[in-house]
């Protein structure tokens, strides 16, 4: 029963200032939603870059330059001729297929439609199933159209859009510096990771860009596809003899290339990523915080101004406990309603796009928020709830 009045007085306190309580429940709305709403956009990009990567498969490899940890001018760039010695090894079960890769920037030209793709990659017939790349319409280019550098393109499926609209590319040519490319095949869409646009891409034989843009020096990587996902350490194996064997490097420690797993990727990406989100929680924590002072300073204003009326009912025989419990009862009030609202807004704004990423909100992050939001109305009304239930009645009943 005494709970029950307490629980009326606070309901009465707070809505005889409903502006007042309007404005404090509004700074824990904030800190509570965007605990919930930050935390979903960091594991949104988690989630969207984990997609990506493993969308690549397995059994993916990818070979990339990196300076030697010896003297630098021993550094040996990667070239075609690397991938040509691990694509011809008579003692590789464990790979696949090769593809080289070269990627460059240029502008896109059809009629009187000027896009500037995200990326012009060159390569081989094999980098669509090492990437995982499916096609939507048309076709891939062929080991014929490499071999004779045919000018001819595959496109994203946002490269297609922005050039196309809704008109079929397949046959068409487009122009890219200077160079026509009939367009043979346009992929399926793979989506956005948030960060970049895999879908806006332009795929052509490689001895095609190199000779239009690149010339036929190094290449920026070589990608690899072990036979199985289980055989990667095997290929990985077969790809380190091989290309130290190629650069003439004796030393497995100097040597001037790394090979990456889509693992060890996925490993690193998590990594970074469980940074990024602790990031943005220790950000949204600063709101929440920011809530409890403000539910302090309210609460602190409205025990000065009710002073008489404590005192008044301490002078009844109110015992300090109904007076303490009353104020308390407010101040958690306060950040209930205010930390209710803020899941609401929370989840409902984690359902629209954030630069680019869908936020994936994490259920933890929403009981948490309330959980401590609460506990901050509890921890930050004490003070003022305390003091009011320590004055005196005789000093309460003197205040003006």
């Amino acid at each position: 029963m005494i709970a029950w009045q307490m629980l009326r007085f606070a309901v009465a306190g707070l809505a005889a200032n409903k502006v007042r309580s309007a404005l404090t429940m509004l700074g824990v709305l904030i800190g509570v939603a965007s605990v919930i709403l930050l935390l979903a956009v960091g594991n949104g990009s988690s989630v969207a870059v984990k997609d990506s990567i493993t969308s690549l498969g397995t059994n993916a490899l990818t070979v990339s330059s990196a300076a030697s940890r010896g003297s630098a001018t021993a550094a040996k760039k990667l070239t075609v001729d690397d991938a040509k010695a691990l694509a011809t090894a008579t003692d590789t079960p464990a790979i696949k297929s090769v593809a080289p890769v070269v990627t460059t920037s240029g502008t896109a030209l059809y009629g009187n439609i000027s896009y500037q793709p995200g990326q012009i990659v060159g390569t081989y017939p094999a980098y669509f199933e090492t990437s995982n790349l499916k096609v939507g319409k048309g076709d891939y280019f062929s080991a014929d159209d490499v071999l004779n550098s045919r000018k001819v393109a595959v496109l994203g499926s946002t490269t297609a859009t922005e050039l196309f609209a809704a008109e079929d590319p397949v046959g068409k040519k487009i122009t890219i510096g200077g160079t026509p490319f009939t367009v043979v095949g346009v992929l399926k869409t793979k989506g956005s990771t948030g960060f970049n646009d895999p879908d806006d891409v332009v795929i052509a034989p490689l001895p095609t860009v190199q000779n239009a843009f690149t010339g036929f020096g190094s290449v920026n990587q070589i990608l690899v596809q072990a036979s199985s996902a289980g055989a990667t350490t095997e290929a990985q194996s077969d790809i380190t003899r091989i290309l130290m064997g190629t650069h003439a490097v004796k030393d497995a420690t100097k040597a001037d290339f790394r090979i990456s797993n889509q693992t060890s990727l996925l490993s690193a990406r998590e990594s970074t990523d469980k940074t990024f989100t602790v990031l943005l929680g220790a950000v949204a924590a600063i709101s929440l915080l920011v809530g409890g002072i403000g539910i302090t300073n309210i609460m602190l204003v409205t025990v000065a101004e009710r002073t008489r009326e404590i005192g008044i009912r301490k002078a009844l025989g109110a015992p300090r406990a109904v007076i303490l419990g009353q104020f308390l009862a407010e101040s958690t009030l306060l950040s209930v309603i205010g930390a209710g609202l803020g899941v609401l807004v929370g989840i409902a704004g984690s359902h629209f796009s954030v630069v680019g990423i869908k936020p994936v909100v994490i259920p933890e992050s929403v009981l948490g928020a309330f959980g401590i939001a609460v506990a901050i109305g509890l921890f930050f009304g004490s003070y003022p709830a305390n003091r009011a239930a320590s004055l005196r009645p005789i000093d309460a009943l003197r205040h003006e």
